[in-house]
């Protein structure tokens, strides 16, 4: 059985695409053990390079590789993969549309314990702006596995951010996945929820409340953030009282950014975004901690949904 830790997922998702295809190689910003590429290294030996607390160096030498026919997957915290290295993924990786895969670990707040240095709230942000950049936030270790194994001739680099913790599993068995895709995970009359990450739990959790006082809500799982399917949001959003987005990321810049941007010139229902507020994460004991007091719940949720239709009313 998959294991509910996506990062273990990912570990062994990577192991499973080495085996498959030799040009897949994985280099290191010293936290192996914590992105779980140690177990790539473990199998694969020749094949991974620890380049030390040096993203920027990683991402240059993994645009290298590219260049030389490899698959290259580097790894390093989210918050550091992404903006410690952005002028190297930008001119060297994005520039060329070169096949690197990004792995975002730990994102969002869910490293806790680490505070706001360690906590990326902006990686999607930044990752979207760039031109031919993909960028991908499984909603659960099912998902983790169903994006690996699109990754290998899927063209240009790939931003792939990654949950810490273990995660509830919501997607279908058996559903078929493809990088892009936007996918139904409860049907609904009333209300559209876009989530993404581990908010697509708490909204399906949003969702059931809401049915026993008769609020019928349809949840999306928008794994592929960007390229976003838009006629799929538009379809997905038609008909209905009401719009909330909930993510684990800023407010700007993320899904509800997105989901906005793909309805403009088209009639919709009020949107409203549930997300980190215009602000840096903070320290604490436990990640459900950070969650509550980011007002990252399936409450928050479900009481932002109440708001959007008692305003229609």
């Amino acid at each position: 059985m998959t294991s509910p830790n996506l990062r273990i997922a990912y570990g062994a998702s990577l192991v499973r695409l080495g085996k498959k295809d030799d040009r897949v190689v994985a280099l290191e910003a010293d936290l192996g053990k914590t992105t779980q590429s140690a177990m790539f290294q473990a199998e694969f030996p020749d094949r991974y390079f620890q380049m030390g607390i040096a993203e920027q160096n990683m991402a240059s030498t993994a645009a290298g590789f590219a260049l030389s026919g490899m698959i290259p997957f580097i790894h390093s915290f989210a918050v550091f993969a992404s903006g410690r290295a952005y002028d190297q993924l930008r001119n060297s990786i994005c520039i060329p549309n070169l096949p690197v895969r990004i792995c975002g670990s730990s994102a969002g707040l869910s490293d806790f314990g680490d505070g706001k240095t360690h906590q990326g709230v902006e990686d999607a942000a930044l990752m979207r702006a760039l031109p031919n950049m993909t960028v991908l936030c499984p909603a659960d270790s099912t998902e983790v596995e169903q994006m690996m194994d699109c990754m290998l001739d899927w063209p240009g680099p790939v931003y792939f951010r990654i949950n810490r913790n273990d995660l509830p599993f919501v997607y279908p068995v058996g559903e078929p996945y493809s990088i892009g895709k936007i996918t139904k995970l409860r049907d609904g009359n009333n209300v559209a929820i876009f989530g993404s990450g581990v908010m697509v739990s708490r909204a399906l959790e949003a969702a059931k409340a809401l049915e026993s006082e008769g609020i019928s809500v349809r949840v999306l799982d928008i794994s592929t953030i960007k390229p976003l399917d838009r006629e799929a949001v538009i379809n997905y959003a038609a008909g209905v009282d009401a719009i909330v987005t909930a993510e684990e990321h800023s407010i700007i810049g993320g899904i509800g950014s997105a989901v906005v941007e793909a309805l403009r010139g088209v009639s919709h229902a009020p949107v409203e975004f549930v997300g980190v507020p215009d602000s840096f994460g903070i320290s604490a004991e436990g990640y459900e901690e950070l969650l509550t007091h980011f007002k990252l719940t399936s409450d928050e949720v479900a009481n932002t949904v109440r708001t959007l239709l008692k305003g229609k009313k």
